[in-house]
């Protein structure tokens, strides 16, 4: 797989709500801080979009989509002089499948999600992300509204194998939001570098043999560059060092099957390419501020 078809398989989708709103004549609502990721995708009617931080408003048209992925507050309103009420206060209906209504509706009608992903590597995708993925593009949107629309079917009526389709869903418009972002602006991180093709080369070189004995030159190499210019390029365009991006990745598939496989510590670490379990367990606690072991422990102690 490439570099991130990889990093997206060790995300596992941990809740997921559906709904909408319909509003009617002069409106403003306003949503609460949330975790995860909300996306929405607009049926009819226009509206105005604040999010908490962000400086300058979005005007949303139907049949746009929009993700919010930092999880702050914002308000949806049909005139930016209206004071916003709370959605909670307001709105009839159930909270998860329901389209809620306020003032008769008829004028705006929006419908989407609400889902949550863990693991570390969902910290660092969502936090590359703006804070608003305003989608415009007509073959984008139409991705996007088949993928709500087929996780509220999966998850209101579920079947065998519903989770597992609403999860699949979930990753797909998390790479469109990710694929867009990209393709729109520059930045620092691992995302940004896979599109430069000399870091792609390193990235996807070391994704796919983890345990590889590498240094700084082989990685050099595939990237068809001198050690000393790819070592300040890497560190320029990812934001850490070859080495520290190894090691992180080694630490990310090992988090992985620490929680989903029952491996003992030192067959990982070995299969990771470190010559002992002593030395693996030094570097993960220097990345996850705690040993392996404790890590499996917490982590099911929290499940």
């Amino acid at each position: 797989m490439d570099p991130l078809s990889d990093v997206l398989s060790l995300l596992k989708l941990q809740s997921y709500y559906s709904g909408g709103f319909d509003a009617g004549g002069d409106w403003a609502i306003c949503f609460g801080a949330h975790d995860g990721i909300k996306v929405y995708a607009a049926v009819h009617g226009e509206c105005w979009l604040v999010v908490d931080g962000v400086g300058e408003p979005v005007r949303v048209r139907a049949g746009d989509c929009f993700l919010l992925p930092r999880g702050w507050s914002f308000s949806v309103m049909s005139d930016l002089g209206l004071t916003p009420v709370d959605i909670y206060a307001i709105a009839t209906g159930p909270k998860d499948g329901s389209i809620r209504s306020y003032q008769g509706g008829g004028d705006f009608l929006t419908v989407g999600g609400h889902f949550a992903l863990t693991g570390d590597y969902a910290r660092d995708l969502l936090g590359l992300l703006p804070p608003i993925v305003h989608i415009r593009d007509e073959a984008d949107k139409a991705v996007l509204r088949r993928c709500i629309e087929g996780m509220r079917q999966e998850l209101r009526t579920p079947q065998p194998g519903s989770f597992l389709i609403a999860q699949q869903l979930a990753t797909m418009m998390l790479v469109l939001a990710l694929r867009l972002h990209l393709s729109e602006g520059v930045g620092v991180g691992w995302l940004f570098a896979l599109a430069d093709k000399q870091m792609a080369a390193a990235i996807t070189a070391m994704h796919a043999d983890p345990a590889g004995r590498w240094t700084l030159q082989a990685l050099a190499e595939r990237a068809g560059m001198s050690r000393t210019s790819f070592t300040v390029k890497f560190k320029e365009t990812v934001g850490v060092s070859p080495m520290d991006y190894l090691t992180r990745w080694r630490m990310a598939l090992a988090v992985d099957r620490l929680l989903n496989s029952s491996e003992p510590v030192s067959t990982i670490a070995l299969s990771l390419g470190y010559e002992s379990e002593s030395a693996f367990s030094t570097a993960f606690k220097r990345v996850m501020a705690c040993s392996p072991r404790r890590y499996g422990r917490r982590e099911a102690l929290a499940a």
